[in-house]
């Protein structure tokens, strides 16, 4: 297996930094993020289009790039999390998990016994189509995968301990829209309630020697989380940075030609 970059920054004591996909699955998109020297993509299943056979795509192309690809899978199903690892993903993510039981049974999908109960299919593209060492493969493949679980209700927020407890669990990941919109207050990301949980969160990844990680919509966001305990960051996902950048330079560029020259005045 590759190395999962961003374990290997939080051994360092670096913040990884990540981005998301969930429109741009095209053959290019590895290498332009590699561009950005990323630490971790998160292809996203959950809210976009994409197919396993696509994801499957987009992890082949990852693995010419250094950048660990981790899989926003829809829903925490078996079917879903091995596949994906199969493909070749160094770990996934998963929406609103709310109980420990949950995280047990993620765990059980991406991890190989003794932490978990992944089923055996050695020699594709997860092994770049190679027989490894049993043995040595899933003990290495165990160390080197990473289980994300999403914290995106008010339940999930009271069941933090115990998902933070799982064995096999890395990081606590807020969604923080969902977040707060199931705490009632949509879009309110200062409301003292919404900060509580967001600390509540930090303090227990903490304690239980897991990261937490966040998505943060500008700089001043990320400084602020950053502040209040978050270790791992992703930065906007693929449509949102194209559509924010055309914009920005399509209205500069009208502005500029819009301007009388300096030969005309």
């Amino acid at each position: 297996m590759k190395p999962n970059q961003l374990k290997i920054a939080l051994e360092a004591g670096r913040i990884p930094i990540g981005h998301m996909i969930w429109e741009f699955a095209t053959r290019g998109i590895a290498k332009i993020v590699e561009a950005a020297q990323l630490d971790f993509v998160v292809i996203d299943m959950e809210h976009s289009g994409l197919d396993v056979g696509r994801v499957a795509d987009l992890l082949a192309w990852f693995k010419a790039t250094p950048i660990a690809p981790f899989v926003r899978v829809p829903q925490p199903e078996y079917h879903f999390m091995a596949r994906v690892m199969d493909a070749g993903a160094l770990g996934v993510m998963v929406p609103n998990v709310e109980t420990a039981e949950q995280a047990r049974a993620i765990v059980d999908a991406v991890k190989y016994a003794p932490l978990g109960r992944r089923g055996v299919g050695l020699g594709t593209a997860h092994t770049d189509f190679a027989h490894p060492d049993p043995v040595a493969y899933f003990d290495e493949a165990n160390r080197n995968t990473t289980v994300i679980c999403q914290i995106e209700s008010p339940l999930g927020v009271r069941n933090l301990d115990g998902i933070a407890g799982t064995p096999g669990v890395d990081i606590l990941w807020v969604g923080h829209f969902d977040l707060s919109q199931g705490m009632g207050i949509p879009g309110q990301f200062h409301h003292p309630e919404f900060l509580e949980a967001l600390a509540r969160v930090t303090a227990t990844a903490q304690a239980h020697g897991k990261a937490a990680g966040i998505q943060p919509g500008s700089l001043e966001q990320a400084e602020e989380w950053r502040r209040l305990g978050f270790n791992v960051f992703s930065w906007s996902a693929d449509s949102v940075i194209y559509r924010r950048l055309l914009i920005t330079e399509v209205e500069a560029l009208r502005r500029r030609l819009a301007a009388p020259s300096a030969s005309g005045a």
